[in-house]
């Protein structure tokens, strides 16, 4: 027989309030569950014990973390939206880098002349660097190698200049004495008296003379030769001070100059470096040698050949000899120059002796002086010396081929070997 009633449920096993869901329904209205039973749908509400220690739980995370924590996770709060690129935004800081970038070659510009004098007083500073290091493997202390080799550059300049100056204001003593003299052989001339009556030359020379326009234009140029003096003597001064300081202190610049290197980079630009220095000292001592030999050799020949004044003669051809192409040039027209008073031939045969000399210096001599510092293509040289004489005048060309040579050692020791490993 069938019975019609269901069978009733079994009951639903008790559940403890730590393992009550946290998701369930409140409880129909007007209905409480016995404790320990579900209602409805069998679920604990969310106010029940589960809900306490959830809240619990927050106030023990914000108690704890509060103090250290602002908004966000960090001490000043959550950071904001960055900026967006805005058509004003992007205009603001592109005209904000035009003016810094404007401002800089401003002072740079302001500056050129300083900068121009650093720049050299450092490049004499690492080619008198290699005579002080011969002087410390002598057994000297660096103080006493720099003092020696420093006093050497200064009784150079100061026999330069008691060697030309006196020599310089005889000459122009004896051109103003002479002057008269050349004025009367002027008027004695038939040409110059025949362009005197058709265009009065020497009744416009007599009211020039007589006027007051002669005397303002000679102190005007005795200022400005003064002038000239006074810049070039300072700037003199500026150099050998300079050059001092950075002979001193060489060790140290290029010691904090490898530190800003990464550590990783840092030995083989170490090696490129002592490799650029060595090179630039070894032209400026080769160089110095070279003008030396020719100095010396033009000094015999000129107190040969009898033209006067061969000593300042000299000094002057040592001198230009240095400037890269047209120094060479440049003395032997001075001393030709002056040959051509004593008698031409005199003057033709100073002439063919700088000639001679100038290729022995270019074919025997600086190639074998050269060989140990500087290894310069001839084109390269000329193209740099060119360059450097464009920008920098008698300084740039001077800096170009030493410029040059470390350029050089750079693309032949790091892009070349780069280009190879693509």
């Amino acid at each position: 027989m069938t019975d019609d009633h269901p069978a009733p449920d079994p009951p639903h096993p008790t559940r403890s309030p730590a393992h009550a869901p946290t998701t369930g329904h409140t409880p129909a209205s007007g209905h409480v569950p016995a404790h320990g039973q579900d209602a409805g749908s069998g679920h604990v509400p969310a106010s029940g014990h589960a809900s306490g220690q959830v809240a619990a739980g927050d106030r023990d995370s914000s108690g704890s973390h509060g103090r250290d924590e602002s908004v966000g996770g960090t001490p000043f709060g959550k950071p904001g939206r960055p900026f967006g690129s805005s058509p004003f935004t992007f205009g603001f800081t592109a005209a904000l880098g035009v003016l810094t970038a404007w401002l800089l070659v401003q002072a740079l510009t302001a500056a050129a002349s300083m900068i121009i004098l650093i720049v050299v007083s450092l490049f004499l500073a690492v080619g008198l660097d290699p005579a002080v290091r011969r002087l410390q493997d002598r057994g000297l202390p660096r103080w006493a190698a720099i003092s020696v080799v420093f006093a050497g550059v200064i009784a150079f300049f100061a026999g330069f200049g008691l060697a030309v100056v006196p020599a310089l204001s005889q000459q122009a003593g004896q051109f103003i004495d002479q002057v008269p003299a050349y004025v009367e052989q002027l008027q004695n001339n038939p040409q110059i008296r025949d362009l005197d009556q058709r265009y009065g030359l020497l009744e416009r020379l007599q009211t020039y003379l007589t006027s007051g326009d002669l005397g303002r234009q000679v102190f005007g140029g005795l200022l400005g030769v003064a002038g000239v003096l006074v810049s070039a003597v300072f700037s003199a001064l500026t150099v050998l001070i300079l050059t001092l300081y950075f002979l001193a202190s060489l060790r140290s610049v290029t010691r904090t100059g490898y530190q800003l290197v990464p550590r990783s980079r840092r030995a083989r630009v170490q090696l490129l470096g002592d490799e650029i220095l060595n090179r630039v000292g070894g032209y400026v001592a080769g160089n110095l040698i070279i003008s030396f030999i020719a100095g010396v050799s033009s000094f015999f020949f000129l107190s040969i050949a009898g033209v006067p004044y061969a000593l300042p003669l000299a000094l002057i051809v040592a001198i230009t000899d240095l400037i890269p192409l047209i120094g060479a040039g440049i003395g032997a027209s001075v001393a030709t120059l002056v040959a051509l008073f004593v008698s031409l031939p005199v003057a033709i045969a100073t002439l063919v002796f700088f000639i001679v000399y100038q290729q022995i210096e270019n074919y025997l001599i600086a190639p074998r002086v050269m060989k140990s510092s500087v290894d310069v293509p001839a084109a390269t040289t000329i193209v740099a010396a060119l360059i450097g004489g464009a920008l920098l005048g008698v300084v740039g060309a001077l800096l170009a081929i030493p410029v040059a040579a470390a350029v050089q050692l750079i693309v032949g020791e790091v892009v070349l070997p780069r280009q190879e490993h693509h």
